[in-house]
C-alpha cells in the first residue's frame, strides 16, 4: 500500500470529451465559467455546491469539503517533506442497467440524465451478461454510451457490464474508454461469463474460470488494449454462493501493484423495494429476502442472507468477513450502488408489445404509462445511494486509479455532504485507502472532518448524522483457512455523539503509539435504528439492526462507510 496523498492540480481548460487531461473540471465546478453559460442542470449543481461551501478557490486543493477546515487540514499535513494536496471527490454508481439489460428498461441517455440531475460525477453501464448481450448487445449499446458522453460532459460514462462470475454471484466489470473498450468486453463475456459459458454452479472448475477471465483482462491491460480495467463483486451475501476463499481468489488473481477485483458493494441497490406492501414493493432492502440454496457457501448463518441498516452483511457486521480480509493486510474496498433497473414512483413503462430483447439485443424505449409505479424497488442513480471516489482530476483515469487505491467512502440518502480522514504521525500522513508508513513507537492521530448534510434529500427532509464510529482491527496476515470469515481483534473503538446539524464537525482520535500493523474504518448513523453486532456488545454495541423484511423504509435507516487506513509501522 502506498503512502496516499493528492497530486492533482485542476483548472480549466475547454472540454474534450475524453476527459483525459486529468485537468478538467466539471463547468459547475468551475468558477472560471460564468453562470450565465451553463445548462439548467449545471446551474442546479452550483447552486447546491455553493449551499454547501463547496465551491471556490479552497476545493480544488482541499479535495472535498473545501473552505476553512479542510483547507487547513490539507494544507498542514506534511507528506514526505512536502505539502499536501487534497483530492477531487467524485460522486457516482457502478451499477446501472438499461433496456439492453434482458430485464431492464431505460435508455442510455435517461440513466445518465437522471445521475447527472442527482449530482453523479460519473457512471457505469452494467448490462447483465447473457447470450443475447454477447452477441449483440455489447455492440449495440455503445453507440448511446458515446452520445451520452457527448450530450452530458460534466459526467464520466463508462462501459461495462454486469459479469455472471462463474460459480459466483455477479460483478461490475469496466474498462477504461477507447477504440478497443467493446472488443474486449465482447471477448471477455463471450469467453467468461458464467450464463454464457453455463458455468454458473459452485465448482472448482468454474471458479478457475472465474479467476482465468480476470487474468484475461489484466492481460489485456498489460497489451495496451485497453487503458484500465476493473472489477467489484456486486450484492456478494445475497445468495450466499460468493465463498471467502472465491472472494480472496478474485483479489489475488492479477499482479497486486495493479489488482483487477478490488472490492465489492457494501450496500446493495432495489434500496427502495423494502418499502411496505401498501406503498411499495413489501420485499426486503436489496431484495436479500432468499435463503440458503444449493451452491450456497453453507458456513454462512442465515443472517447473512439480510442487510443490515441497508448494508451487506458482509460489510456491516464488524469483527466480520470484510475485517477478515483487511486483517491480511490487503487491500478490498468497499462501495454504494443504484442496481437501477426499474424506479420506484416512476411513471415509465417498457415500449410496446413489439418489444423483442432476444431478436433486437434491447427493448424498445419506455413510454409513459400513466400511473405511478409504486411495486418496484429502486431509485435513479444518485437518487439514494453514492459512491465518492477521491480523485486526482476529472478523468476516467483519475477515477479509476481513485477506486483501485480505496479513496472511497460512500453513504445512503445524502447522510453527510462530505468525509475528509486522515492518519498522521511521524510527519507523515494518510488517507482512505492508504499505507501510513512510521517508525514503530509512532504517536498516531486519526482526524476525522465531516461536512454535515446542508439541503433536503430526495425524501424531502435534510438528514441528521447522530453518530460516528471509529473501527480498529490489527493486521494479522495471511489466514491459513481461506474460507476465513471472523477478525477477532476488530471493534468499535470509539463513538462520537454529533450534536450539531449544520457546517463541519472535526472528530480527533489518538491511537496511541502505535507498534503493531492495523487500520481504522469509519461508519456513522442517523441513530433511527440500531442493536448489537453479531459479534457481541464488547465488539459493537451500537451496530445496525437486521432489516425486516416488507417493512424497512430506507430514508428512515442512513448510514455511511468509508474504507480503511492502515497504519504500517517498522
Amino acid at each position: 500500500m502506498g503512502h496516499s496523498h493528492g497530486r492533482g492540480h485542476h483548472h480549466h481548460h475547454d472540454h474534450g470529451h475524453g476527459h483525459e487531461g486529468g485537468t478538467t473540471l466539471p463547468a459547475a465546478f468551475d468558477t472560471s465559467v460564468p453562470d450565465e453559460a451553463l445548462t439548467p442542470d449545471q446551474r442546479s449543481r452550483r447552486s447546491m455546491l455553493r449551499r454547501a461551501g463547496l465551491l471556490g478557490a479552497g476545493l480544488a486543493s482541499a479535495g472535498v469539503l473545501g473552505g476553512a477546515a479542510s483547507g487547513t487540514a490539507a494544507a498542514q499535513a506534511p507528506t514526505r517533506g512536502r505539502k499536501g494536496r487534497g483530492f477531487l471527490w467524485l460522486a457516482g454508481d457502478h451499477h446501472i442497467h438499461t433496456q439492453y439489460s434482458n430485464d431492464g428498461k431505460y435508455r442510455v441517455t435517461d440513466q445518465v440524465r437522471q445521475g447527472a440531475r442527482h449530482s453523479l460525477d460519473w457512471m457505469v453501464i452494467t448490462d447483465h451478461g447473457n447470450v443475447t448481450h454477447a452477441k449483440i448487445g455489447v455492440e449495440r449499446v455503445n453507440p448511446d454510451i458515446l452520445e451520452a458522453r457527448n450530450a452530458y460532459e460534466d459526467t464520466l460514462v463508462f462501459q461495462g457490464l454486469e459479469w455472471n462470475i462463474p460459480g459466483a454471484e455477479h460483478g461490475t466489470v469496466f474498462v477504461h474508454p477507447g477504440k478497443n473498450e467493446v472488443s474486449v468486453l465482447k471477448q471477455f463475456e463471450t469467453d467468461y461469463d458464467g450464463s454464457v459459458k453455463g458455468a454458473s454452479d459452485s465448482t472448482p472448475a468454474n471458479e478457475a474460470l472465474a479467476v482465468a477471465g480476470l487474468a484475461f483482462l489484466s492481460e489485456q491491460v498489460k497489451r495496451r488494449k485497453v487503458k484500465d480495467a476493473l472489477m467489484l463483486a456486486n450484492h456478494p451475501a445475497r445468495k450466499g454462493i460468493d465463498s471467502p476463499h472465491e472472494i480472496r481468489a478474485w483479489r489475488d488473481a492479477t499482479d497486486p501493484g495493479h489488482r483487477i477485483a478490488v472490492g465489492m458493494e457494501g450496500a446493495p441497490g432495489h434500496q427502495a423495494a423494502g418499502i411496505e406492501k401498501s406503498v411499495g414493493m413489501g420485499r426486503a432492502r436489496g431484495l436479500y429476502d432468499g435463503s440458503p440454496g444449493a451452491n450456497s457457501f453453507a458456513a454462512y448463518p442465515l443472517e447473512s442472507y439480510r442487510t443490515w441498516g441497508g448494508f451487506d452483511w458482509m460489510t456491516a457486521t464488524v469483527g466480520g468477513l470484510w475485517d477478515s480480509l483487511l486483517a491480511e493486510g490487503k487491500p478490498w474496498w468497499i462501495t454504494a450502488n443504484s442496481d437501477s433497473h426499474n424506479v420506484y414512483t416512476d411513471t415509465a413503462k417498457r415500449g410496446g408489445p413489439d418489444s423483442d430483447y432476444l431478436a433486437n439485443g434491447k427493448h424498445t424505449d419506455p413510454v409513459y404509462s400513466g400511473r405511478i409505479d409504486l411495486t418496484e424497488g429502486d431509485y435513479w442513480p444518485g437518487q439514494y445511494s453514492r459512491t465518492h471516489v477521491g480523485s486526482d482530476g476529472f478523468s476516467y483515469t483519475a477515477v479509476m486509479d481513485g477506486i483501485r487505491a480505496g479513496r472511497i467512502w460512500v453513504d445512503h440518502g445524502q447522510l453527510i455532504s462530505g468525509l475528509d480522514a486522515r492518519l498522521a504521525g511521524g510527519g507523515r500522513w494518510a488517507t482512505l485507502g492508504g499505507g501510513l508508513h512510521v517508525r514503530k513507537g509512532t504517536h498516531v492521530t486519526l482526524t476525522v472532518d465531516v461536512a454535515l448534510a446542508h439541503d433536503s434529500n430526495w425524501a424531502g427532509f435534510v438528514p441528521k448524522l447522530a453518530r460516528v464510529d471509529v473501527i480498529q482491527g490489527d493486521v494479522t496476515g495471511a489466514v491459513s483457512d481461506r474460507d476465513t470469515f471472523t477478525a477477532p481483534t476488530a471493534k468499535v473503538v470509539r463513538s462520537y455523539e454529533v450534536n450539531r446539524s449544520t457546517g463541519t464537525v472535526r472528530l480527533t482520535y489518538s491511537l496511541g503509539r502505535v507498534d503493531r500493523p492495523l487500520y481504522v474504518r469509519l461508519r456513522g448513523t442517523d441513530g433511527n435504528r440500531s442493536a448489537t453486532g453479531l459479534m457481541g456488545a464488547g465488539v459493537d454495541a451500537h451496530g445496525p439492526a437486521i432489516d425486516v423484511v416488507g417493512d424497512a423504509d430506507p430514508w428512515n435507516d442512513l448510514w455511511f462507510y468509508s474504507n480503511p487506513v492502515w497504519v504500517l509501522p517498522a
